[in-house]
């Protein structure tokens, strides 16, 4: 009799696991609509590429950066707001990755849409590779929280320039994408 008793209350244990364990909500990141969404912070245009980067907050509210210092500037004005998860995209495959396990890469050449000059890769080798070919300093998650990010001067400048040699209408659509010549 107890050791039917015993293998029911550990039946019943292990089933209280499994159904709390399928509980969890897994939190993925949104589809960004290129024609709508605008980065929280500058309010620039956010395009479906490498640079895009997304929160999600605890009470399942969406907001989407067009660089990731972007993103970092919100954390850091908005330190209250409860985050249940942060993306990147990788910047070879342009697939969403959670920013937590992402390797990254500052150099000050790196042209990204507001000039913070930090990219991200899925796999630390990627970006170690990217390094090796471009220059840069490999960055941790961890470490972004102490980076200083601030903007690259010289490529604001540029940027200014560009919009005015267009007459300020492509201005919003330029999303200073890296090019090789760039390093």
């Amino acid at each position: 009799m107890k050791h039917k008793l015993l293998k029911t209350l550990l039946i019943t244990i292990l089933s209280l696991f499994v159904i709390a364990g399928c509980g969890k909500k897994e939190i993925k990141p949104v589809a960004i609509n290129e024609k709508t969404d605008k980065c929280d912070i500058c309010h620039m245009a956010v395009k479906n590429n490498q640079f895009a980067t997304e929160i999600i907050l605890e009470n399942g509210k969406s907001m989407v950066f067009d660089d990731i210092g972007c993103m970092y500037k919100w954390m850091k004005e908005n330190k209250d707001k409860k985050i249940a998860n942060s993306f990147v995209k990788d910047y070879d495959s342009k697939e969403w990755i959670e920013a937590e396990t992402a390797s990254y890469v500052y150099d000050k050449p790196i042209r990204t849409p507001m000039a913070y000059n930090v990219i991200s890769f899925t796999d630390k080798k990627d970006a170690q590779s990217f390094i090796d070919k471009n220059g840069g300093s490999l960055l941790t998650y961890d470490k972004l929280s102490n980076h200083s990010w601030e903007k690259n001067e010289e490529m604001v400048k540029e940027m200014k320039e560009k919009m005015k040699m267009d007459g300020g209408k492509d201005g919003m659509k330029m999303d200073m994408e890296h090019s090789e010549d760039s390093h």
